[in-house]
């Protein structure tokens, strides 16, 4: 057998195990995805052909490419256009970007799995680098003003920074942590360094076994920066700190 052929095969294997709440069994599925190949359903034109389109489902309100996991599979489907071969991660790099994610088989029985965008982009970039998924986000209830404090001190020492957010993760597999959101007005490498000296020194006063992490605001297709840039009001903000305050008066607007 090719090592296709075995990548192929560990893929439905996994497709078997995955079930409601096996978070385990669906991170192993999204492993194997990323190393196998996959037979992108032509809706139109042939592969490689300027033309060539996929089809689409829409399941929940989130849009799928379908998709089989091998030569077999595709002979079961009874699929009778055209068919592209691709890796899982290229197939990832390819359609997280548009938000499209992929469903695996299906005309199999139970309708297949379907892996949403925010997953094909993990695979894209790498399982380890972001949290396992669906996420549970919400403010911090973790008392730590301290850290704060000190957080907030060498952000306003640190002209990259333009605010600070927070929010606590959980995620589906692995252990909850405190992201910071970091809001930057620009990211030069000078400007990261900044910033990453910033958050070095201010990890000190983090309690022993408090996970933190950082993630970018700029950065339109994280989950956790997307929750905070909708849910989350900034604990520091540079250009509201530097607002002037109305002086004290009746009310009246001031004279132009």
């Amino acid at each position: 057998m090719s090592a296709s052929g075995t990548a192929a095969g560990q893929v439905e294997q996994m497709l078997l195990q995955v079930t409601p709440g096996r978070y385990d069994a669906y991170e192993a599925l999204l492993q194997a995805l990323g190393d196998s190949q996959v037979w992108m359903l032509l809706w139109h034109g042939q592969a490689g052909s300027p033309d060539a389109q996929y089809g689409n489902m829409e399941i929940e309100g989130l849009g799928y490419a379908p998709c089989v996991t091998s030569a077999q599979e595709l002979a079961v489907s009874g699929w009778n256009r055209s068919h592209e071969v691709v890796t899982g991660r290229d197939i990832a790099r390819s359609l997280y970007p548009d938000h499209w994610g992929i469903w695996l088989n299906p005309h199999a029985p139970g309708g297949g799995v379907g892996i949403p965008w925010t997953d094909l982009r993990r695979i894209a970039t790498g399982l380890d680098r972001m949290p396992a998924g669906p996420l549970r986000l919400s403010e911090p209830a973790i008392e730590i003003p301290q850290f704060y404090a000190l957080l907030t001190q060498s952000a306003h020492h640190t002209p990259a920074v333009r605010s600070l957010s927070r929010a606590w993760v959980q995620p589906a597999l692995g252990t909850p942590y405190l992201a910071i959101g970091l809001d930057l007005y620009d990211t030069s490498q000078q400007s990261v360094d900044s910033v990453r000296a910033m958050m070095q020194q201010s990890i000190a006063a983090v309690p022993e076994g408090l996970p933190v992490s950082t993630v970018a605001l700029s950065d339109a297709y994280d989950p956790v920066g997307m929750w905070l840039r909708a849910n989350s009001r900034p604990f520091y903000d540079r250009e509201a700190h530097a607002a002037p305050h109305p002086a004290a008066g009746y009310g009246y607007p001031p004279v132009g």
